[in-house]
């Protein structure tokens, strides 16, 4: 099969801002997790979170993109396997695809402890594991036999990282109460208002224009972007104006409709 790049490539983009309080809960989680699962909705921000966590971890990330397509056991673990062999080159790729290729349901466990097995042969050179959009396979048989089985058998060195639009299956849950695995969910993922006058500061944004976008977006990182730019385009424009219109034309940008754009 021939692997999509794209798919097992780190984002390059970085946030415009970073989020120290959401970074430190990360780093909490990769010193006593075995995994983390960022949830929410489209635009709440989980892949810039887990970009910037990926670019500050300060250990080798392999990044994994699921698509729709990826339901099945061995198109999955083809690309998983890829990615981990990007930064483990000796991680082999044989012992798991022939695994993949025709496990049944009774074979997913093993499938998981041979996955366990083939990190532990890559001990002492940590690595982050980075599965983005898990949502669009969470309603798959085998998803939740492997993770159950998985995680609590990770290695120290090794942490699992997974961006999801919806919550872990139900039976995951029992992992997070025994500290193997944490959450950080859509309400955590919101923009606080002192991130929000942080973020607006960089287009060069007053507070009151901050104040306003923060009680329309509730924080939603996407939305609150849309603004963002939204406004800062629109000073452009009014600093191009001819002087003798540009008191006017301000005074009309600081009118109700000021914030009537799309936030997605």
């Amino acid at each position: 099969m021939q692997l999509i790049l794209e798919k097992i490539t780190r984002p390059s983009q970085l946030p415009r801002i970073a989020r120290p309080r959401l970074l430190a809960m990360l780093r909490s989680s990769l010193e006593s997790c075995a995994c983390t699962v960022i949830s929410g909705r489209a635009g709440a921000g989980k892949t810039a979170l887990a970009t910037d966590f990926a670019e500050t971890c300060d250990r080798p990330v392999a990044w994994y993109k699921v698509d729709a397509s990826d339901g099945e056991l061995r198109i999955f673990f083809d690309y998983l396997v890829a990615s981990i062999r990007q930064q483990r080159p000796a991680f082999n790729k044989h012992a798991i695809m022939s695994l993949a290729g025709s496990a049944k349901s009774n074979d997913i466990p093993l499938l998981a402890e041979t996955f366990v097995f083939e990190l532990l042969e890559g001990e002492g050179n940590p690595l982050l594991i980075v599965i983005e959009d898990l949502h669009l396979v969470c309603d798959t048989e085998w998803l939740v036999p492997f993770l159950r089985r998985l995680l609590p058998l990770v290695p120290r060195d090794v942490h699992v990282l997974f961006t999801s639009r919806t919550l872990p299956p139900a039976p995951l849950w029992r992992m997070r109460s025994k500290q193997t695995l944490e959450v950080i969910d859509e309400a955590t993922l919101a923009f606080t208002r002192e991130e929000a006058v942080e973020l607006f500061e960089t287009y060069g944004l007053s507070g009151e224009q901050t104040r306003l976008a923060f009680d329309r977006t509730n924080g939603r990182a996407a939305a609150l972007a849309d603004y963002a730019v939204a406004l800062s385009e629109s000073q452009i424009e009014i600093a191009n104006v001819p002087a003798e219109i540009s008191k006017q034309s301000r005074r009309d940008q600081t009118g109700p409709r000021e914030l009537v754009v799309p936030i997605g």
